[in-house]
């Protein structure tokens, strides 16, 4: 598995970035918002009943994340008309700030170490900084969902520079 303090992997992946007839796909690539903290989230699997929930909780604390210099990045194994279809169809998911990234070959979960024995990834979580380095991860078993808070507050205290204690939060003190 792909450790903090390494370079995330390469990557050049067809994207459902929008539901506009004509506009619905674009590739992403790690230089796409390289100048930018980017949140690189991965789900199992489309059409499914936790990562929704997920998903949609990134999409509503998307401006957190914009106000912080960062990009979501949503990441599974299916297919980018698989991603369509799925916005199309959740209400949950329609209006959806950020890119869901179609890891269709599975190389990107492969390099990271995340693809589970069935072919999907794990909901695995990366903070990734403007130089491209792993600066935070969290792996959850397929049936935890993962926390969007504490991703925001793990950001929070990776861009402070500094010793932050336990249960830190934004706006307190630094060690």
């Amino acid at each position: 598995m792909l450790m903090v303090g390494q370079k995330f992997p390469a990557y050049s992946l067809t994207s459902c970035v929008s539901l506009e007839v004509g506009k619905e796909f674009s590739t992403v690539d790690e230089k796409t918002y390289g100048d930018k903290w980017r949140v690189v989230f991965f789900w199992p699997m489309d059409f499914t009943f936790v990562c929704p929930t997920e998903i949609a909780e990134f999409g509503n604390q998307d401006a957190a994340f914009k106000q912080r210099g960062a990009q979501l990045l949503g990441v599974s194994t299916d297919t980018h008309f698989v991603h369509l279809a799925w916005r199309q169809s959740h209400p949950a998911l329609k209006n959806l700030p950020f890119p869901m990234l179609a890891d269709t070959k599975k190389e990107l979960s492969q390099a990271l170490g995340i693809l589970h024995a069935d072919g999907i990834a794990y909901r695995a979580t990366y903070i990734v900084d403007p130089q491209g380095i792993v600066r935070w991860l969290n792996v959850n078993d397929l049936p935890v969902g993962r926390n969007v808070e504490e991703v925001i507050r793990a950001l929070d205290a990776l861009q402070t520079g500094a010793l932050t204690p336990c249960n830190w939060q934004k706006g307190q003190k630094t060690l």
